[in-house]
């Protein structure tokens, strides 16, 4: 059964979003097919925004194209009920407003991670995972790349933000966040050799070489095989990984 948000009063998120920021619409038919979407009427002046509907529960991942020639990127929205209030609690703890209205704030982590603060609309169920012939699939996580020497306090800010504790992960390299029961994303903190921060989404899987050789065919491409996941490429270039996670249970820890 899907998964209801078990928040207590002090938490400041109430549902998260991942949004996968494109050039153009070229990638969006992929992920309707890589995780078993439906596509909801386009919204915004140039119809840039786009909700992928799940089979059931409420949503959690939308797609926009960006008014920009950058490389294909991800952000977060974080749900809350008093917008402004928030924006003015996350600005304590380091954030930079890049924009600011109505219900919408557009802000800057330390570390330059964009993100949004937005109205929280009563979302409480996490969509059930996918089958498909290989197994099942869901994208259950959002890996915030984190250059290493920036790395403590920037991962601070995030508990801060959310409200939800750091723990150490599975790996060196890796931290996360423990979100509320029934929260669609959880939160990975990875420490990078790289010189700027960066999102990714992450899908959990039954059958890892099942999903992404079923991936392959709709048009990623593999970049990179580690242990327990790897790493691919959409076909608008922007990375992300499919993991040996369980996609049933979430793996809230």
């Amino acid at each position: 059964m899907a998964g209801t948000v078990a928040v207590g009063s002090d938490s400041s998120v109430r549902w998260i979003t991942g949004f996968l920021d494109s050039p153009s619409r070229a990638a969006e038919a992929f992920w309707q097919a890589a995780t078993g979407s439906g596509l909801s009427p386009r919204r915004g002046p140039g119809g840039e925004f786009a909700t992928l509907l799940p089979g059931g529960g409420d949503a959690y991942l939308r797609v926009q194209v960006v008014g920009d020639d950058g490389p294909a990127r991800a952000h977060l929205d974080l749900h809350v009920e008093r917008v402004a209030a928030q924006a003015r609690r996350v600005v304590g703890l380091g954030a930079v407003v890049v924009h600011d209205e109505d219900d919408l704030v557009v802000l800057r982590s330390p570390t330059g991670l964009l993100f949004c603060l937005v109205a929280w609309h009563g979302e409480a169920v996490r969509p059930e995972p996918v089958s498909w012939p290989g197994g099942r699939s869901l994208v259950d996580q959002w890996c915030l790349d984190i250059p290493a020497a920036s790395f403590e306090a920037e991962a601070d800010f995030w508990a801060a933000v959310t409200g939800w504790a750091r723990r150490s992960g599975s790996r060196p390299e890796f931290d996360f966040l423990v979100r509320p029961d029934g929260m669609p994303l959880r939160l990975l903190l990875q420490r990078t050799g790289d010189a700027a921060s960066g999102m990714h989404p992450d899908l959990a899987s039954d059958d890892r070489h099942a999903e992404v050789a079923r991936h392959e065919g709709l048009g990623a491409s593999v970049v990179r095989v580690a242990e327990s996941w790897t790493t691919l490429q959409d076909p608008v270039g922007r990375h992300y990984c499919v993991t040996d996670r369980n996609p049933a249970t979430g793996g809230l820890g």
